[in-house]
């Protein structure tokens, strides 16, 4: 055997390795972001049903409604189905933007204001009462909402005002 085939050995005892730190099940938390104006769409809260996508699955029924009854039926059934696609297509859109407003994601503070005014206004409005009696009492709780509804989304988003 040449010289560059041995082994060398060495006499020198190697000192045992460092001990590894233990790892844990958690990953570290993720450093504080600054207050933005841009939301980034993996910021978006995820929906209760989340793999299921039941938003859209609304929408897109309340569209078929709309257009059918736009297009197709005539007389009591055309008024339900157009009425059918317009509660439905608010409260899927009244669910999405309520979840992305409370999440801090996007502000949806007019639409919800708006909402909460409508919503307020049609238990008189089906009682009998006078409109003129209706619409300041609707106006001044959406206003109200507003600014509740303002309030809360700066607090989710870090002192952001809106977010696009």
């Amino acid at each position: 055997m040449g010289r560059r085939s041995r082994k060398r050995v060495s006499h020198e005892i190697a000192p045992p390795p460092p001990p590894e730190a233990p790892r844990s099940v958690m990953p570290p938390p993720a450093p504080p972001r600054t207050a933005t104006y841009t939301s980034r769409r993996e910021d978006a809260p995820p929906a209760p049903w989340a793999p299921f996508p039941l938003t859209e699955l609304c929408i897109l029924l309340s569209i078929i409604l709309l257009g059918g009854g736009f297009l197709f039926a005539s007389g009591d059934r055309r008024a339900v189905m157009i009425g059918g696609g317009f509660v439905l297509v608010t409260l899927s859109a009244g669910e999405l933007s309520f979840r992305e407003h409370f999440a801090g994601y996007r502000s949806h503070t007019s639409l919800l204001a708006g909402l909460t005014a409508v919503v307020v206004a049609i238990p008189p409005y089906v009682a009998g009462v006078d409109q003129g009696v209706i619409l300041p009492f609707a106006l001044v709780m959406g206003a109200i909402a507003f600014v509740v509804l303002r309030r809360a989304f700066v607090r989710r988003s870090g002192g952001v005002g809106f977010r696009t």
